[in-house]
């Protein structure tokens, strides 16, 4: 690389100061948003735990009594701390569950009275079974079928009344019809709360029916709904009908919310519109399968209902049960009493756990969110200093652009501001998210270097070793979580704590640091400059050691990014030594961090004050644990205070690992002297 003009580096240099100038304003300038953030994190501390009542009714029918059975489980579950019923739109099989229908085949029918059934007729045949529920259950069923366009006739037999309805009895089975107002009833009754979860599954979308439908929620208690299939209610028909909007004035004008489900395979189509519409008058929601509840332990759905509300912002949380044939016991078994209410309830059971960190069981409400004043103003200075520590960094690699790249982001920087654009914003977030890990260490590589000139540094005590280490430990640290409060600040809106949005590049950011400070330990710096480094690499022999440790390094840096983010699984010794920490502190720290970055880093930092050159290999690794500090909080729908504890503690006892990682390098540094000098007797 060419040398860089004498006058041209002087105005770098002092461009670069000016830069760090805005980059501490612009972190003063995010507090106040930070804290606003917190503040909405505090607004809403009651958790709604819901079970699904079609399960109840499920694994009622498979005993003697459903109709008691089904009482008595409700009895317990709310003893236990469920507070509320999750009611579907009601089907054919659900009412033959709750006894008060029966489904015939035509020839089911015919054999009723005694008599053979036409041939060809595969029309479905429904008997009201019970004379006191007909009147509220036989007109949801009509009405249902009318809409769909299906003939229905009335039918009778054995003094019963009965309809007949011109579809096959399969398909008849999965056509959704309203909510069973007399389970709702029934619940409501329980002292449980009603919580509808309905679908956009019939089609065309009537405004007419979806107010009769919220207008009976209201009578039974309900506030919130949840839906039910891959699309909310009305996203299909909003073209045409615009009946999303429909839907949406008519849940605001009846006070309803709605929920955010996490961890779907994909997003409910139609969510962040509707919750937009509503005010984000919506709250985050985590489920447990049926098959989880089957196998999960008592204590592991504990601690994952504990870890969901204070960890994820989950204000709740949605429980589903079933029967389950146990053929060595020769019995049906079901998890409400083993699992469920051994988990809830009790003096160590999750309930009580969530009241220790400040959460208690009731109606579910939305974050009140708090806005910073003068926000705008408070979010033009995080942007400004953003932009300057991502010149910064470019400066680092490329001086001669300092100047231009400084120019072009602050004109970019100002588009943000003005455009106010979601894309932009994550863009910018994601870059100086990078850019905070990467300057701090390459900095720190630098400082290093530069005391390669004086020869005396490198025959320091370990003492003096160490405490320098510590000093440099610290220093890195804090440049690196400067990008904390930027990404708090433009990513400062409800839709990211409700994970409608979300913080893209996570893949990138875990990776460009550390790529970023091995290009730069291993090609910057030397007096052959930049690309005479390149030049040197390329006509390089290749040996096999080389080709053996790229693949490794290959390998390793594979598996490290399959475990970034949800969805990278750890090691049977991992997950115990996370309960020991979550029991420990209550809050657990990242494994890259304190287990692997931190303890590099100290151990890196002391042994570079020794030897110039190869412990800056650590040094390189040891970024790991920088970026994942900052990683943390692009987290958004984790509380800001806990990811501040969360990098604290890895900080904590990842120094208390490097610490022995240091005492172990001095006790095998002797020995490794001690036998040199025995060799050079011999």
């Amino acid at each position: 690389m060419e040398a860089v003009p004498v006058w041209l580096e002087q105005w770098n240099r002092r461009l670069a100061k000016w830069l760090w100038w805005v980059v501490l304003i612009g972190v003063l300038g995010s507090l106040p948003v930070a804290y606003a953030r917190v503040q909405t994190e505090h607004s809403a501390n009651k958790v709604e735990i819901i079970v699904d009542y079609k399960d109840i009714l499920t694994i009622a029918a498979t005993q003697a009594d459903p109709k008691a059975f089904a009482q008595e489980q409700l009895k317990k579950l709310k003893d236990a701390g469920v507070n509320g019923m999750a009611v579907f739109e009601s089907n054919l099989d659900e009412l033959s569950l709750t006894g008060d229908v029966t489904v015939y085949t035509a020839q089911q029918a015919a054999q009723l009275v005694g008599e053979l059934s036409a041939p060809g007729d595969n029309r479905t045949y429904v008997m009201f079974n019970k004379p006191d529920t007909e009147p509220a259950i036989k007109p949801i069923v009509e009405d249902a079928f009318n809409q769909a366009g299906v003939s229905v006739e009335s039918w009778s037999a054995k003094g019963r009344d009965g309809i007949i309805l011109g579809i096959g009895p399969d398909d008849a089975k999965l056509r959704p019809m309203e909510p069973n107002p007399l389970s709702m009833q029934a619940i409501h009754d329980a002292g449980l709360m009603v919580v509808p979860r309905i679908s956009d599954r019939t089609q065309p979308y009537n405004a007419a029916r979806v107010s009769d439908w919220l207008a009976k929620f209201k009578a039974v208690g309900a506030t919130r709904i949840i839906f039910d299939g891959e699309a909310v209610t009305g996203y299909n028909n909003q073209a045409d009908q615009r009946s999303l909007d429909d839907f949406a004035k008519q849940l605001k004008e009846g006070g309803f919310g709605t929920a955010v489900i996490e961890n779907l395979k994909a997003p409910q189509l139609g969510m962040g519109a509707l919750a937009q519409k509503l005010g984000y008058d919506a709250v985050r929601l985590h489920s447990v399968s049926e098959g989880e509840m089957m196998a999960i332990s008592p204590e592991t759905l504990k601690d994952r209902l504990v870890l969901a509300v204070k960890d994820r912002n989950i204000r709740m949380i949605y429980l589903n049960a079933a029967p389950a044939r146990d053929d060595k016991k020769a019995v049906v078994t079901h998890p409400i009493d083993k699992t469920i209410v051994t988990a809830l309830s009790g003096d160590d059971g999750a309930i009580e756990r969530m009241r220790d960190f400040g959460f208690v069981t009731g109606e579910a409400h939305a974050f009140k969110v708090h806005k910073a004043p003068a926000e705008t103003v408070w979010r033009g200075l995080a942007i400004a200093g953003a932009v300057s520590l991502i010149a910064i960094m470019i400066g680092l690699f490329l001086p001669p652009l300092l100047l231009p790249v400084t120019i072009l982001g602050f004109i970019g920087g100002a588009g943000v501001l003005a455009l106010d654009s979601s894309l932009l914003t994550q863009a910018l977030a994601l870059f100086v998210a990078i850019a905070a890990p990467t300057v701090s260490v390459v900095t720190l590589v630098r400082l290093l270097r530069a005391r390669r000139n004086r020869p005396e540094n490198f025959r320091m005590s370990a003492g003096r070793r160490l405490g320098s280490a510590i000093l440099l430990y610290i220093r890195t640290a804090i440049l690196s979580v400067i990008a904390i409060p930027f990404v708090i600040a433009l990513l400062n809106d409800i839709t990211y704590e409700l994970v409608l949005q979300q913080f893209r590049g996570v893949s990138l950011l875990h990776l460009a640091p550390i790529a970023l400070v091995a290009l730069y330990v291993f090609f910057y710096g030397s007096a052959n400059g930049f690309w005479g480094n390149i030049r040197q690499l390329l006509v390089m022999p290749i040996k096999v050691f080389w080709v053996i440790a790229g693949v490794f390094i290959l390998a390793a840096g594979y598996y490290y990014l399959t475990r970034t983010g949800n969805g990278g699984s750890a090691s049977g010794i991992e997950m115990k030594l996370r309960t020991f920490l979550e029991t420990t502190f209550h809050v657990r720290p990242r494994f890259k961090e304190f287990a692997m970055g931190h303890p590099l880093m100290l151990l890196g930092l002391f042994l570079s004050l020794r030897y110039p050159k190869w412990p800056l290999v650590l040094i390189v690794a040891a970024t790991i644990g920088q970026l994942s500090m900052v990683d943390t909080f692009a987290h958004i729908h984790t509380p800001a205070v806990l990811s501040a504890t969360r990098d604290l503690l890895g900080l904590g006892i990842g120094f208390l690992i490097g610490l022995v990682l240091i005492v172990v390098w001095q006790v095998l540094e002797r020995l490794w002297a001690v036998w040199r000098k025995q060799l050079a007797m011999k």
